[in-house]
């Protein structure tokens, strides 16, 4: 579904008017971060699993 460094979009957009988040940490809570105003928001995985809409780009693999 999702991993480390992917790019994820989510059903509601950010106060910036951005819906591009990058997932950070993960864990039992996620943290991702705002591609455009770098806030940072941790949530559990539940509420994210719910709040997610679908993933943009997967981390780049080499």
């Amino acid at each position: 579904m999702y991993e480390l460094g992917d790019i994820v979009e989510m059903k509601k957009p950010h106060a910036c008017q951005t819906n591009r988040w990058e997932i950070v940490r993960m864990g039992m809570d996620i943290k991702i971060k705002c591609i455009n105003c770098q806030h940072i928001v941790m949530m559990p995985r539940r509420e994210f699993d719910k709040k997610m809409k679908k993933t943009l780009e997967k981390k780049q693999e080499n």
